[in-house]
């Protein structure tokens, strides 16, 4: 059911109405003499004020955040940022628009959300951003009151499925259908314009899309181009996913001790995640004792042993959708550590401290690379695959190599107000013992950096009591 919507794009009107129903309420049921459609209705606005992002994220949250002095968002301004953003990125590639389909991208231009991790790899769901024209998110079977607390979703539909485990035998036909729903998209939204952006696309469908006359064109660039620079509201739902990060972490710390696993450990850090309206872990990267050398070992049921580093990458989205990207090791116990487990986290926390200060406006991506501290012989084959990385949603542009990299993968660029990036550092002797890892995320401002991550270091590794 198509209806108006006041908050459209350049004075238009595209969208649908929403029930001026306050948050949590159960709107009062029609009665058992309703018709289908008045029972629709009333379940579309029960279940529509009852969404997680409508109930918020919870009294511990809440309290956390307010201890924190951190403001609370204003989300509908976050909103519209985000989609002219897009926007602007599609003008500036002579676009009719853009169709998403990796889910990141999708709560970015809609800020709703649907069993994210299910549809990266079952692609139910996706968004079609007009230049100028509509949003319009094509959600899964029953899903659409999950996007009516967005004012920026204009409409919403069931998608099509053509992939195999929904299609089967019948996938050309159902890309056929697709595609031409979506050419009468672009003809009817794009001013005669058929060039459309895809985030990412299966190819059998792109010959469907060529026989409807529609140019397909890469799309993930002006994705990653719109997100890389923050708004202040973006800033604050960030803070808060740290602090809630940051809570977990605590908790984590507290809860170490030696006769525990690995994977007791880290569920810690799920579950803490959960009780703050996190999201989920995007990786499973936390080790001890000799498994930390070399890293990207995934957690296990090793048992951490007296004495034994352990060390962790969050990987973590929190509140918001936003990533919480931060490293930290620990010394497990109580006991004082070895020469070799010191100098690890010196040569890190000197590799950190180094390269951070180098963050300002206007620094080129070469630089960063090239001045960066780097690592010396008998480490170096171990190092972390970057020096520094964007974070947002996810990790995002840009990637930072380590200068031995740079002629085979490094790429131009330059830091600019807004961004935010997390400042990587691995250190493990070559056929060594064990390593540490350490990661901080760091706002770019207008005259430097700000870090935003302030999770206090192992003080006994430090070499301080």
């Amino acid at each position: 059911m198509d209806m108006k919507n006041a908050s459209a794009p350049s004075g238009q009107l595209f969208g649908r109405h929403r029930r001026k129903i306050a948050p949590y309420e159960i709107p009062e049921h029609p009665g058992v003499n309703a018709n289908p459609q008045e029972l629709e209705e009333w379940a579309r606005a029960k279940a529509s004020n009852l969404n997680q992002h409508v109930i918020g994220y919870g009294a511990l949250a809440e309290s956390e955040w307010l201890a924190a002095q951190i403001p609370e968002p204003d989300l509908g301004t976050m909103r519209r940022y985000r989609l002219d953003r897009i926007r602007e990125q599609l003008r500036a590639r002579d676009l009719a628009g853009i169709y998403l389909y990796d889910p990141l991208n999708v709560r970015y231009a809609t800020d709703a959300s649907n069993m994210q991790l299910w549809t990266l790899h079952n692609p139910v769901r996706a968004c079609f951003v007009a230049t100028d024209g509509p949003v319009i998110l094509y959600d899964f079977h029953n899903c659409e009151h999950l996007s009516d607390h967005s004012e920026v979703v204009d409409e919403v539909h069931p998608g099509i499925a053509w992939f195999y485990f929904e299609a089967g035998n019948r996938i050309e036909e159902q890309a056929a259908n697709w595609a031409k729903q979506t050419a009468d998209l672009v003809h009817q939204y794009g001013g005669g314009n058929k060039r459309l952006a895809f985030d990412q696309i299966d190819p059998h469908g792109i010959p469907h899309l060529n026989r409807e006359g529609i140019e397909v064109i890469y799309g993930e660039d002006a994705m990653e181009e719109a997100r890389k620079i923050k708004l202040p509201d973006e800033i604050l739902c960030m803070r808060r996913a740290i602090t809630a990060c940051e809570a977990a972490m605590h908790q984590m710390e507290t809860a170490l001790r030696p006769g525990m696993s690995e994977n007791d450990l880290w569920s810690i850090l799920h579950a803490e995640n959960i009780r703050r309206g996190g999201e989920w872990i995007e990786t499973r990267l936390l080790s001890s004792g000799p498994r930390t050398n070399p890293w990207f070992q995934e957690s296990s049921s090793r048992i951490i042993e007296d004495g034994d580093l352990v060390a962790f990458d969050t990987d973590l989205i929190g509140p918001y959708g936003f990533c919480c990207d931060i490293s930290r090791t620990w010394l497990a116990g109580d006991g004082t550590p070895s020469n070799e487990q010191r100098t690890l986290y010196q040569m890190a926390l000197e590799q950190i401290d180094h390269n951070r200060e180098m963050l300002a406006p206007g620094v080129s991506f070469r630089e960063l690379s090239l001045k960066a501290k780097s690592l010396p012989d008998e480490y170096l084959a171990n190092r972390y695959s970057v020096l520094f990385h964007g974070v947002g949603l996810c990790d995002e542009y840009p990637a930072v190599r380590y200068p031995s990299d740079w002629d085979a993968v490094g790429y131009e660029g330059q830091l600019e107000p807004g961004m935010v990036v997390c400042v990587e550092s691995y250190v493990g002797r070559h056929g060594g013992h064990e390593g540490v890892k350490l990661e901080d995320q760091i706002l770019i401002t207008e005259t430097g950096y700000e870090q935003l991550s302030t999770y206090p270091l192992d003080n006994r590794l430090m070499g301080k009591s």
